[in-house]
């Protein structure tokens, strides 16, 4: 099985600061480490776990300049970041990313993907039949195999 755990799950929040407030604060996470994304956000940890990006990502939206976000996750209308809604994507860690390429072709489902050289993370984003985004994070070098798909800092399949 090519999924090895949940990473992380992510919040689209218009409420940056607050949220950033409610998960430290009252919570008790710690604000660390996050890559430099055209776009709000806070990543967050609860000690240990810095090997794992963390545990929650608030993703922020700027609304003076949405592109970065829009570019980068897709489109949400603001009205419908309510309630359960507001969970952005889960994220699991995953290893055998050739594995995954062919099972997501089999099975037709389109995805996108990108490096994030700063941490060494390739990541497939994928939806589930409910429109569920899913982050699936695998090492760096398995997007460097030969042959391998995902080279690019983005691709389309489907």
């Amino acid at each position: 099985m090519p999924i090895n755990k949940l990473a992380h799950f992510s919040v689209r929040t218009t409420q940056l600061d607050a949220s950033k407030h409610f998960y430290t604060d009252v919570l008790g996470f710690k604000a660390g480490f996050r890559p430099p994304f055209n776009f709000p956000g806070v990543w967050l940890y609860r000690g240990g776990d810095e090997a794992d990006f963390g545990v929650v990502h608030l993703i922020g939206i700027d609304k003076d300049d949405p592109c970065g976000l829009k570019d980068y996750l897709g489109d949400k209308a603001e009205e419908s970041l309510h309630g359960s809604a507001a969970v952005d994507h889960l994220a699991f860690l995953a290893s055998d990313l050739a594995d995954m390429h062919e099972r997501l072709r089999k099975a037709g489902y389109p995805y996108r993907e990108r490096t994030v050289p700063s941490i060494g993370l390739h990541q497939v984003f994928v939806e589930d039949p409910s429109g569920i985004t899913i982050e699936l994070n695998f090492a760096a070098d398995e997007a460097r195999v030969p042959g391998a798909p995902g080279a690019a800092a983005e691709k389309h399949n489907g």
